[in-house]
């Protein structure tokens, strides 16, 4: 692997600072000054976050093999953990780390 020079550092620096900002100021300026949110806006609001979930549980699991029970048991009751703690608790953050922290544990203590 070749090392990248200062000038491409700063360069990348650069680069990855103007997409931030413009991404930021992109509502702003799509929407002006207009103080209402668009139906089309709002709407994607409230579906995105439970299709974003769904996508990404099928690509978590899109892998497992029902072969034998230690191939899938790790990611099983890693989900019902997730599901479990979400339906008690209510805060993703905690779900999702408690979930990874316990299959971590599996994978690597348990189901060995």
């Amino acid at each position: 692997m070749m090392p990248i020079s200062v000038e491409q550092s700063v360069a990348i620096i650069a680069v990855t600072a103007l997409c931030t900002i413009l991404l930021r100021a992109l509502p702003f300026l799509v929407f002006g000054g207009r103080k209402e949110v668009p139906k089309v806006v709002s709407d994607l609001g409230v579906l995105l976050p439970s299709s974003i979930m769904a996508v990404l549980v099928v690509y978590c699991l899109r892998n497992v093999n029902f072969a034998a029970a230690r191939n899938f048991l790790p990611e099983f009751i890693s989900c019902l953990v997730v599901v479990g703690l979400h339906l008690w608790k209510r805060n993703i953050l905690l779900s999702i780390g408690l979930g990874t922290v316990c299959y971590m544990i599996l994978v690597q203590a348990v189901f060995v």
